[in-house]
């Protein structure tokens, strides 16, 4: 009898729980829903229209077929495929100096402040200094002259692949700071006691790093693949339109810089709202396969 009382009252509390969090929740889902389920529903309608931002002419799915066909589209897909090459570095860098100045090396608060100042610095202003280090007559080519490797001659921003190589460079050294940041939160926060555990059992910091600090950094790690891979998508506006404007050709051109010429250059607007859905779709489908793979490893 006691039981199916303490049964009856887990059940009610439990009720009472689901009661009060859908009270609770129900703002914040009313907000989310307005601003932004209702502008990607009328983005997926717009996207199967010819829209020049004042009237809108319903075509159908038809342009989805269209803009799949269009050898200029997976061409700005392969620019992006290429971009995701420079993930792996704009983490490993980081770690790797974030290492270094958790290690507290000589003078490691001045270089953490150098490390960080990226992230202060606004991508324009970033953008307009790589194409003074990139330029035919830039800090690039003096250097190499300096050094006495002049003939070794680069003038990577007026071709394709040279110019999207910069913008990855360019890219990898603005996420320096950001991650550096993430992996020394994490460093500030590791179990230092297994470190010493190590050292005492004859382990070499090499050893330590890779089997110890690394498995509990994991969380770090992946937060850092996230944002990297969001950047990597949808924050590499200001560098392009700065350094190549998307050029030579369609040698730099994203997705994201592919909505903005489409829309804004072109006026079609359709055609922009098309290919922002589909960057959404893309974003949502790799934040849904990180969250499955983070699942399965715990």
């Amino acid at each position: 009898m006691a039981s199916t009382k303490t049964a009856n009252k887990k059940s009610a509390l439990t009720r009472e729980r689901g009661r009060s969090g859908i009270l609770f929740g129900a703002p914040a889902l009313i907000f989310v829903t307005l601003f932004l389920g209702v502008p990607i529903l009328q983005a997926l309608y717009y996207s199967m229209t010819k829209w020049n931002g004042l009237s809108a002419t319903w075509i159908g799915p038809s342009t989805f077929v269209k803009e799949f066909k269009n050898p200029i589209f997976w061409r700005v897909m392969q620019n992006n495929a290429l971009l995701l090459l420079a993930v792996p570095v704009a983490i490993l860098i980081p770690l790797g100096i974030a290492y270094l100045l958790n290690e507290r090396v000589a003078g490691w608060k001045f270089f953490r402040s150098i490390y960080f100042l990226p992230t202060a610095i606004s991508w324009v202003v970033i953008g307009m200094v790589a194409i003074r280090v990139f330029a035919q007559e830039g800090v690039l080519n003096q250097l190499l002259r300096a050094i006495g490797l002049g003939f070794i001659k680069t003038d990577l921003l007026s071709s394709e692949h040279g110019a999207l190589l910069a913008v990855a460079i360019t890219f990898i050294y603005s996420m320096v700071g950001t991650n550096t940041m993430i992996f020394l939160t994490g460093m500030a926060n590791l179990d230092i006691s297994l470190n010493e555990a190590a050292r005492i059992d004859g382990a070499g910091n090499v050893r330590i790093f890779s089997s110890i600090t690394l498995p509990q950094l994991k969380r770090f790690i992946q937060f850092s693949f996230v944002i990297t891979v969001i950047s990597a998508f949808t924050a590499l506006f200001s560098l392009i339109f700065v350094m190549t404007g998307g050029g030579p050709g369609f040698g730099t051109t994203t997705l994201e810089f592919f909505v903005y010429q489409s829309a804004f250059a072109k006026g079609d607007f359709g055609a922009g709202a098309m290919l922002g859905f589909i960057l959404f779709v893309i974003m949502a489908g790799l934040g849904a396969a990180q969250l499955a793979l983070t699942r399965s490893k715990e």
